[in-house]
C-alpha cells in the first residue's frame, strides 16, 4: 500500500525519487492513545516514527518533574532514528493526545542509510551542518548562496600595478594612464605602499609637488590586505570598517591583486549593497539619515538570498559603526576628536546588532583634555542618533548622561568600584563595559581601560562566580514546548537562548582576558586556547546564529506588518518548519549543556 506522506523536508529530501518511493511503500500507519508510551527508555528501536497528527513528549525519567521533559514533537516531526542507530532508546516517548504516526521499519531505515550516505549523515550531523541545510532550503531566487557567500576575492581582483621606489610622480601618472588602473603599488625596502589617482591629483594641484619628485613621498604604507581565497563579502566589510576603497591582495606577503570597492559593488550588483557607498558619500546629516534608513532593506535582501547570518552581522556592525562615526565627526570639532574615544556597547559593541536597537554608548576623555562644550556636543550626538533611527536607551546609558562621560582616571576608579561592590547593577555595568567597542576618536583610550578591567576582575574567583550566575537567570524553554498550542504563546528566544550563550561566553572571555568583543570571535579564541572543545564552540556559535535568525524573522515580519505581536523576542514554535523545530530543539539542548558546564566551572550548584 502506498501511503500519502510528505517527503519534501529533510531528511527525506536527501533521497532521490526511487528512495522516496521505497519510503512511501514501506511505511505503515500506527495509532497511539493519549498517555500511551510509544517508545520507552532502554527499549530497542524498531521504527522511525513520523508524526502525521498529534503530540508526543520526550521524557528523561532520571530527572525530576518538569526537568525531565526535554522535548516535544508535533505533526511533521520524526523520532526514533537515534534509538535504532544506538540499539536502544535513551528516553521515553509518550503520546500527549491521540496520535497517528507513520512507522518506518528498522530494516528499511538501515537499507536507506546504506544506500544514501547523505541521509545517514543527517542523523549524525552537528548543528552547524544541519543549519547549512536550512539555509540551502530557504535560498530561492535571487543570487545563489554560492554566488554570494562563496564568491572569493580571487573572482574579483585586478592585477596589481607595481613600480620601483625611484619612480617619479610623472612616471607613476603615465603608468596609471597606460594600464587604466586606479592605483599603483610602490615597492621600497621590502614593503609596499599605495598611491591612487586622487593622491597624485592632490599632490600636483593642491600641494604643488614637482612632476619629477619621487612618488614614494606620497605613498600610504598602512594598507588593508586580504588573501585571494578570502570571501569577497569580507572585503566589503573590511573596506567599510577601515574607511578605504581598496584592499591589497597578498600571497606570501607579496601583492597579487587589488580589489576596488566599485568592483565589489558591481559584482554583487544589487541596489541594496549600494548602502555601503551611500554611507561613505554622505556629506551631511540629512544624507546620512537617508542611507541609515535603508539598512532594514539591506538586511531583508541579504536574508532573502540565503546569506549566513554571521556575514550579515559583520556587514551591519561595520555600517552601523561608520554611521555613528560620521555623526560624531559632523558634530565634534577635530581638535576634540583626538582627546576622546566614543564607545558603543551592548549588541552593537559585540557586532551582533542587526536591526537598530536602543543606544548604548559612552565617552572616555583623555586625562587633562580641555573641551568646554563636551556636554552640549554629547546631547546633540544623542539627539542626532535618535534622528538616524537609534532609539534612546531606557536605562539612560548614553553620552547625553554625564554618568557615562568620564576621564580615563575617573573611568578606572568607577571600574574598580564596580568590581569591589559586586552587586547586580555593578556586575551589569561591568558586562556592558566588557563589550565596549571604539567607533570614533582615539581607540587606545579604550585599550587602556579594558586592561584595567581585566586586572580588576580576572583573578577574582568570587566576582567571576557572581558574574557567571546571570547566565542561569532564565530557564531553558525546552520544558515549555508542551504548552505552545495557542498562537499567542511562544518562547522568549532572547532569555532562553541568546542571553545564556552571550553572557556565558562573555564570562569565560573575562576569565581568559580575551580581547575581541563579538561572541563568535570569543568562541573562536576559547577554542584556540583549549578552554572549549572546538566542536562544542562551533555548535554554540551555530545555536546563537539560529536563535538570532529566528528572532530576526519575527522582527522583519513586524516591520512588514505580517505579525502584530509586540514581543520581538518571542518565537511561536508552530509557525516554524519541522526542520526549524528540530534545529531549535537541538540548539536549546546545547544551551542546557553549556549552562551545566558554567555551573560546574564557577561552582553555581550551591
Amino acid at each position: 500500500m502506498m501511503v500519502d506522506i510528505d517527503l519534501s523536508q529533510p531528511p527525506f529530501s536527501l533521497l532521490d525519487e526511487s528512495g522516496k518511493a521505497r519510503v512511501s511503500k514501506g511505511v505503515d500507519l500506527g495509532y497511539f492513545d493519549n498517555e500511551e508510551i510509544i517508545l520507552d527508555a532502554g527499549q530497542p528501536g524498531e521504527f522511525v516514527f513520523i508524526i502525521h497528527k498529534g503530540e508526543v513528549a520526550e521524557l528523561d525519567s532520571t530527572l525530576p518533574g518538569d526537568q525531565g521533559r526535554i522535548g516535544h514533537y508535533s505533526a511533521g516531526d520524526l523520532f526514533g532514528a537515534i534509538s535504532i542507530i544506538n540499539g536502544k532508546s535513551r528516553y521515553r516517548f509518550k503520546a500527549e493526545q491521540e496520535t497517528l504516526c507513520y512507522l518506518l521499519p528498522k530494516a528499511l531505515f538501515e537499507q536507506l542509510c546504506e544506500a544514501y550516505p547523505a541521509f545517514a549523515e543527517f542523523f549524525r550531523q552537528t548543528l552547524a551542518n544541519k543549519t547549512r541545510l536550512l539555509i540551502e532550503q530557504r535560498n530561492e531566487g535571487g543570487m545563489t548562496m554560492a554566488g554570494f557567500m562563496l564568491a572569493s576575492i580571487a573572482d574579483c581582483m585586478r592585477p596589481p600595478l607595481i613600480v620601483g621606489e625611484a619612480t617619479t610622480v610623472a612616471q607613476a601618472a603615465a603608468a596609471l594612464d597606460d594600464s587604466h588602473a586606479d592605483s599603483v603599488l610602490i615597492q621600497a625596502a621590502g614593503r609596499f605602499g599605495m598611491v591612487t589617482k586622487t593622491d597624485l591629483l592632490n599632490a600636483l594641484v593642491l600641494e604643488g609637488l614637482d612632476k619629477g619628485s619621487p612618488v614614494l613621498g606620497i605613498a600610504q604604507f598602512t594598507l588593508v590586505s586580504a588573501k585571494p581565497g578570502d570571501y569577497l563579502f569580507q572585503a566589503l566589510v573590511s573596506m567599510t570598517r577601515h574607511k578605504v576603497s581598496r584592499v591589497v591582495v597578498l600571497e606570501n606577503e607579496t601583492p597579487v591583486g587589488v580589489v576596488e570597492l566599485t568592483d565589489v559593488l558591481s559584482y554583487f550588483s544589487s541596489r541594496s549593497y549600494m548602502v555601503s557607498l551611500e554611507v561613505e558619500q554622505a556629506d551631511d546629516l540629512d544624507a546620512l539619515a537617508v542611507a541609515s534608513a535603508r539598512l532594514p532593506e539591506l538586511v531583508k535582501a541579504l536574508m532573502a538570498q540565503g546569506v549566513r547570518l554571521r556575514f550579515v552581522m559583520d556587514l551591519l556592525a561595520a555600517l552601523n559603526g561608520r554611521i555613528v562615526n560620521k555623526a560624531f565627526q559632523f558634530i565634534v570639532a577635530p581638535p576634540y576628536q583626538a582627546q576622546c574615544c566614543l564607545l558603543v556597547m551592548g549588541s552593537e559593541g559585540r557586532g551582533e546588532q542587526i536591526l537598530k536597537t536602543d543606544q548604548d554608548n559612552a565617552l572616555i576623555l583623555a586625562d587633562g583634555s580641555d573641551w568646554p562644550d563636551c556636554a552640549a556636543d554629547m546631547q546633540r550626538l544623542t539627539e542626532t542618533l535618535i534622528k538616524l533611527g537609534y532609539p534612546p536607551c531606557p536605562g539612560n546609558i548614553m553620552v547625553s548622561n554625564p554618568g557615562w562621560v568620564k576621564s580615563e582616571s575617573a573611568w578606572r576608579e568607577t571600574i574598580t568600584h564596580w568590581a569591589a561592590k559586586r552587586d547586580g547593577a555593578s556586575l551589569m555595568n561591568l558586562a556592558i563595559m566588557l563589550d565596549a567597542h571604539a567607533v570614533a576618536g582615539d581607540a587606545t583610550l579604550l585599550e587602556g581601560l579594558r586592561a584595567h578591567l581585566f586586572e580588576c576582575c580576572t583573578r577574582d574567583e568570587l566576582l567571576l562566580s557572581y558574574f557567571a550566575r546571570a547566565a542561569l537567570s532564565f530557564s531553558t524553554p525546552l520544558t515549555l514546548f508542551g504548552t505552545l498550542k495557542k498562537p499567542e504563546h511562544g518562547i522568549d528566544i532572547k532569555k532562553g537562548g541568546i542571553f545564556p550563550i552571550v553572557h556565558g561566553v562573555r564570562t569565560l572571555a573575562l576569565e581568559r582576558r580575551i580581547q575581541p568583543t563579538s561572541t563568535l570571535a570569543r568562541l573562536e579564541a576559547l577554542a584556540e586556547e583549549g578552554r572549549l572543545e572546538r566542536d562544542f564552540a562551533e555548535d554554540l556559535g551555530e545555536a546563537l546564529s539560529l536563535f538570532a535568525e529566528l528572532r530576526l524573522q519575527q522582527q522583519l515580519a513586524r516591520l512588514e506588518g505580517r505579525q502584530k505581536s509586540e514581543e520581538p523576542n518571542r518565537v511561536v514554535v508552530q509557525s516554524l518548519s519541522s526542520l526549524e523545530r528540530d534545529l531549535l530543539r537541538e540548539a536549546l539542548g546545547i544551551v542546557k549543556s553549556f549552562k551545566q558546564r558554567l555551573s560546574h566551572r564557577f561552582h553555581l550548584e550551591y
